[in-house]
């Protein structure tokens, strides 16, 4: 009789992801085989990378292991990498926790503990069958620290070409988690607006309402489509919509708003019309819009943005005329990126200059004069069906440099700007 896993598709897809689109391989099944450590070290011993996984009532643990487990208690070695990690129960979110371990595991006859420094934080013991997690982890996990578990399930991890990839993990993990905070505590500077107002300007299918969707898709753990997008032919949004980002950890919107436009057209009478870029700036749209505009995101398909017609860029820089003229901050977003990985340098701190993608870039930066740093570039959440931390950090990268930018240009107002800008605050109260 085949012997199957307890975790769900989705649980058992999230967990190769988060390993680095590895293969699973079930060896052990405490139901099965056995709940003692030897009923577990006789089948997992020496079968390279595993990862263990416990199931609690209301959680599912798990233990990664670049090392092998050894063949008996006696048998241990110098630690490679292993950290735990935790599902929720149901996979409600794709945002993972971990812990990192920087000791050799300590096997006995009935329990099997992983460490960080002196202090044993990870203990199961298979003759009570429970999993006990010291403050560290169950603070970070905001779990309990103690659980009765009734499965026990190792696999072998095939697939890791480079150890160095899961130390990525860990990288990429802790950035995501420093740039959420960064963006989080964010406050527009000098208190001259509540909130920044992002406009979002591109052609038909640019892919500016998949953006919005994609940042909404990371504050709220999982892959969203409020704003509906189009097809690169039609386009969708046919009216100005304001869209609030809401984080679902702490239940509070953001003092960030992103206004997603019509799309522009080469055809007069199509899309949105450039006569109106004025009045959208300044917050003069009835009913729709009315609030100033803090920055302007010039949308393209980086697939496409080498083909632009000159009807297009005659579009573009009779808007970049009026943005200039209000002092807004403008970016450029190219968006629809294949491979996030090539994009950043191996740091995540910056974008890689080498990338495949640079003559898109240089070719935006004579079009519209927009500096290197402010030419950003991005993979959207399209048809997936779970987040990936890399494209989130490339997300958040972005906004991040958006809010940055608008931050320059409202420090460097002149005084009667700044006047203007508290006398329509004062109008919309």
């Amino acid at each position: 009789m085949e012997v199957t896993t307890r975790l769900t598709w989705n649980e058992e897809k999230s967990l190769q992801k988060l390993l680095g689109n590895v293969s699973l391989s079930l060896l052990y099944k405490s139901s099965v085989h056995g709940f003692s450590i030897g009923d577990l070290l006789q089948r997992c011993s020496h079968q390279g990378p595993t990862v263990t996984i416990i199931h609690s009532q209301s959680n599912i643990f798990g233990v990664f292991m670049l090392e092998h487990y050894p063949k008996s208690c006696e048998d241990s070695e110098e630690p490679k990498l292993s950290f735990c990690f935790l599902f929720p129960k149901g996979n409600n979110t794709t945002e993972i926790p971990t812990f990192f371990f920087n000791r050799p595991p300590i096997i006995t006859d009935e329990e099997l503990s992983f460490y960080f420094c002196a202090s044993e934080s990870f203990n199961l013991s298979t003759r009570s069958k429970q999993l006990y997690i010291n403050s560290s982890i169950h603070e970070k996990f905001q779990v309990n620290s103690r659980h009765k578990y009734s499965e026990c399930e190792v696999f072998r991890v095939e697939g890791i070409n480079n150890p160095g990839n899961i130390q990525r993990i860990k990288e990429v993990t802790q950035h995501r988690k420093n740039l959420l905070t960064d963006l989080r505590t964010y406050k527009p500077i000098a208190d001259l607006v509540p909130e920044i107002r992002i406009l979002l300007l591109g052609p038909i299918g640019s892919g500016k309402s998949s953006f919005l969707n994609s940042v909404k898709s990371v504050f709220q753990g999982h892959v969203t489509h409020q704003a509906i997008t189009g097809s690169d032919i039609t386009g969708i949004t046919e009216q100005f919509r304001i869209y609030s980002i809401k984080d679902r950890e702490y239940g509070t919107s953001l003092p960030f708003t992103f206004c997603d436009s019509m799309g522009l057209a080469e055809k007069e009478g199509v899309g949105l019309c450039v006569d109106d870029i004025p009045h959208i700036l300044k917050g003069c749209v009835p009913d729709r819009y009315q609030e100033r505009i803090h920055c302007v995101v010039y949308v393209f398909d980086i697939n496409s943005i080498n083909e632009i017609s000159s009807k297009m860029v005659s579009k573009f820089k009779r808007i970049q005329k009026e943005v200039l003229n209000y002092g807004i901050a403008h970016v450029a977003l190219l968006t629809k990126v294949n491979n996030c990985s090539e994009v950043l340098q191996e740091n995540l701190l910056n974008m890689n200059r080498s990338t495949t993608y640079q003559s898109q870039i240089v070719n935006v930066n004579k079009m519209l004069g927009i500096p290197l740093p402010n030419i950003l570039v991005v993979g959207n959440y399209a048809s997936e069906w779970e987040l990936d931390p890399l494209k989130d950090v490339l997300i958040l990268s972005t906004l991040r440099q958006m809010l940055r930018a608008t931050d320059d240009s409202l420090e460097d107002l002149p005084l009667e700007k700044t006047d203007e800008i508290t006398r329509t605050l004062q109008l919309c109260m």
